[in-house]
């Protein structure tokens, strides 16, 4: 895991946002879901990030990271790029992470296109039965 604490700018797949939308405390490891509560309160509390289409942060604590490759790499670069294109954004770009949700709740969660986008996810179940955290954004 990077040390978040000394960056200004942390890496995040776009797809993590819609992630980060619904996270309640579920992830694929007890190392994980501590991990993602904790990148997802550093974010919040007012923190640039870079639009990967790679392993990020939030990855760094993941079991299907294996040698800084995703096991599941194909569907979830599937995932991030169509976040891209619903929201006009671009791998690469730097921006705050509260306009970063914002983007992704207006263009992706509220248009109702979350579900055409990862709704094949194994975590839909917890999405599609929740508000996101953003709505009000």
């Amino acid at each position: 895991m990077l040390s978040v604490d000394k960056m200004r700018t942390v890496p995040l797949r776009p797809h993590h946002g819609m992630c980060l939308a619904y996270f309640e405390g579920s992830g694929y490891s007890e190392g994980f879901t501590r991990h993602m509560q904790e990148m997802l309160e550093l974010l919040e509390a007012d923190m640039q990030v870079i639009l990967t289409v790679a392993v990020d942060e939030i990855c760094s604590a993941c079991p299907n990271n294996v040698s800084g490759v995703c096991k599941d790499r194909v569907k979830v670069e599937c995932y991030d790029r169509a976040v891209l294109e619903q929201c006009g954004l671009t791998e690469g770009q730097e921006l705050d992470f509260h306009e970063f949700v914002r983007v992704v709740q207006e263009h992706v969660i509220a248009s109702g296109r979350r579900t055409e986008i990862c709704g094949d996810c194994q975590w839909d179940g917890i999405c599609g039965d929740k508000k996101s955290r953003w709505e009000s954004l």
